[in-house]
C-alpha cells in the first residue's frame, strides 16, 4: 500500500469518526470511556476541538479530568476557552488545587474567575465538603465494562457505585456484591437499586447530618438542580466536619475565636482573646457591684461571705446543664426558637425541683456547721431560687441568640456565668437581709 492510499485511509477514517461522533455524541462518549487513557488522547488529538465539545459534557467527570491533563497543552488550552464555564468547572472540580490553579491560568480571566466561583461553597456547606473525584458508571454500559474500570481505578473500603443516565443524571445506586454476582453482559441499569436520597450542595453540614442519621449511607449523592451528580459526601468527611462544628462551638462558649487553633500565634491570641475578657471582667464588676449592696449585712454576718461561693456554684452549674442541653436541642433541630416556652418552662421545673433537693443537703450541712437554723432556712432558700433561675437563662440565652440570628455558641457562657452569679448573690444576701433576725 502506498503512502497516499495509507493517507486516503487514515483520512476516510478520520471523516468517519467525526461524523459519528458529530451525529451520536451520547454514544461516542459512552465508547470513549471504555478506552485507555492513550488511546482517549489520540482519538482527541486527530478530531478538530469544536467537534469535541459535546462529547466533553457527557463524559464522567473523573475520566474527563484525566483526559484533559494528559492532553497535549495546546489542545488542552483550546478546549478549556470552547468549553462551557460550568462543564469546565466540573472537569477541573476533580483536580488538586495547584493543578487547577495552572490550567485555570491558562483561560481568559473572565472565565476563570467564573469558573473559580462555581467551584467555592461556603465551608459549611455539602459542596465544600464532597469528594469530587467520584466515578460515574452510565445504566446502559456492561458490567464487563464496569469491573475493567474499577481495577484501574482501586478504592479500598468502596461499598457500590453511582449510576448516571446519558447526561450524567442520578440514576441510582450499584453494590459490589451485585457487581461481583452478575453476568459480565449485564447491563448496569439491570443493577440499579434507588438511592435513599441525595442533597443540594448549598445544604449545610446540619442537615447532612440530619439526612444520614435517618439514613445511614456511606455515599451520599450531591447533585445540581438538574439532577447531575457533582459528588458524594463520604460518611468520615461527615463524621469529621461534626467533630470540628463541635470544638469550635466548645471554643465559642468561652470566647475564644473560631479562627484560633492551638498553633496560632501569641499576638493572634491575645487578640481574638482579649475583647472577651474585658468584656467578662465587666460582667465580673457588676456581680461585684451586687454583692456591695448587701456589704453592711456581709459586715454583720461574716458567715454569708463564706457560704456566697456555694450558692453562687450551684446556679452556675445547672445554668451550664441546661445551656448544654437547649444547644444540643438547636444544632440537632430537635427544638425550635417557636418552642421557646415549653423548653425554658421545662428547665425552670428542672431547677426549682433540683433546687428543692439540693437545699435540703445544704441546709443539713449548713446547720451541722454553724449550729444556726436561720442560716440553714436562707440557704436554703436562696438554693431553690437561684437554680431556677439558673435553668431558665440557660435555656433562653440560646434561643434569643438564635431568634437574634446570632450564633447560640457565641460566648453565651460568660452571660450565663453573669447571669447566675447576680441572680445566686441577690438571692441570697437578699434572702439574709430580709431574715436576718433568723441568723
Amino acid at each position: 500500500m502506498t503512502d497516499t492510499t495509507r493517507n486516503e485511509t487514515s483520512e476516510t477514517e478520520r471523516s468517519l469518526e467525526e461524523a459519528f461522533i458529530l451525529s451520536h455524541p451520547a454514544a461516542a462518549a459512552d465508547s470513549l470511556e471504555l478506552l485507555e487513557t492513550a488511546d482517549q488522547v489520540a482519538i482527541f488529538e486527530r478530531q478538530p476541538v469544536p467537534a469535541m465539545l459535546t462529547v466533553w459534557g457527557r463524559l464522567s467527570p473523573d475520566i474527563a479530568g484525566r483526559l484533559l491533563a494528559a492532553l497535549p497543552r495546546p489542545v488542552a488550552v483550546e478546549t478549556m476557552r470552547k468549553l462551557d464555564p460550568g462543564r469546565l468547572a466540573r472537569i477541573l472540580a476533580a483536580f488538586e488545587e495547584d493543578e487547577r490553579k495552572e490550567f485555570l491560568s491558562l483561560v481568559a480571566e473572565r472565565t476563570a474567575k467564573e469558573v473559580r466561583s462555581l467551584l467555592q461553597y461556603p465551608p459549611d456547606r455539602a459542596g465544600a465538603t464532597m469528594d469530587t473525584n467520584v466515578e460515574l458508571f452510565r445504566q446502559s454500559g456492561t458490567v464487563a465494562d464496569m469491573r475493567a474500570r474499577l481495577r484501574r481505578n482501586r478504592r479500598p473500603g468502596r461499598t457500590g457505585c453511582f449510576a448516571v443516565d446519558a447526561d450524567n443524571r442520578l440514576a441510582g445506586w450499584v453494590t459490589m456484591q451485585d457487581i461481583a454476582l452478575a453476568e459480565p453482559e449485564e447491563r448496569i441499569g439491570n443493577l440499579i437499586r434507588p438511592v435513599s436520597g441525595s442533597v443540594d450542595p448549598m445544604a449545610t453540614m446540619e442537615e447532612v447530618g440530619e439526612f444520614l442519621e435517618r439514613n445511614p449511607l456511606a455515599d451520599l449523592a450531591v447533585v445540581d438542580l438538574d439532577g447531575r451528580l457533582l459528588g458524594a459526601i463520604r460518611h468520615a468527611s461527615v463524621v469529621e466536619a461534626e467533630l470540628e462544628r463541635a470544638s469550635l462551638g466548645i471554643q465559642t462558649m468561652v470566647g475564644v475565636s473560631r479562627d484560633e487553633r492551638a498553633t496560632s500565634t501569641v499576638p493572634f491570641a491575645v487578640r481574638k482573646r482579649l475583647p472577651w475578657l474585658e468584656i467578662n471582667l465587666l460582667t465580673a464588676f457588676v456581680a461585684a457591684a451586687v454583692v456591695g449592696l448587701f456589704e453592711s449585712t456581709i459586715a454583720q454576718y461574716t458567715a454569708l461571705a463564706v457560704l456566697l461561693p456555694v450558692v453562687a456554684g450551684q446556679s452556675g452549674n445547672t445554668g451550664a446543664q441546661a445551656l448544654a442541653v437547649t444547644m444540643r436541642g438547636l444544632a440537632l433541630r430537635e427544638i425550635r426558637p417557636a418552642q421557646w416556652f415549653r423548653v425554658v418552662a421545662k428547665e425552670a421545673n428542672v431547677g426549682l425541683l433540683n433546687g428543692v433537693a439540693v437545699a435540703l443537703t445544704t441546709a443539713v450541712g449548713v446547720y451541722v456547721w454553724s449550729g444556726s437554723d436561720g442560716l440553714a432556712y436562707i440557704i436554703a432558700a436562696s438554693m431553690v431560687v437561684s437554680m431556677a433561675i439558673a435553668g431558665i437563662s440557660g435555656a433562653a440565652i440560646p434561643i434569643l441568640l438564635t431568634v437574634l440570628r446570632q450564633d447560640p455558641a457565641q460566648s453565651s457562657s460568660i452571660v450565663l456565668t453573669t447571669i447566675t452569679d447576680v441572680a445566686g448573690f441577690f438571692s441570697f444576701l437578699g434572702i439574709a437581709t430580709l431574715l436576718a433576725g433568723l441568723i
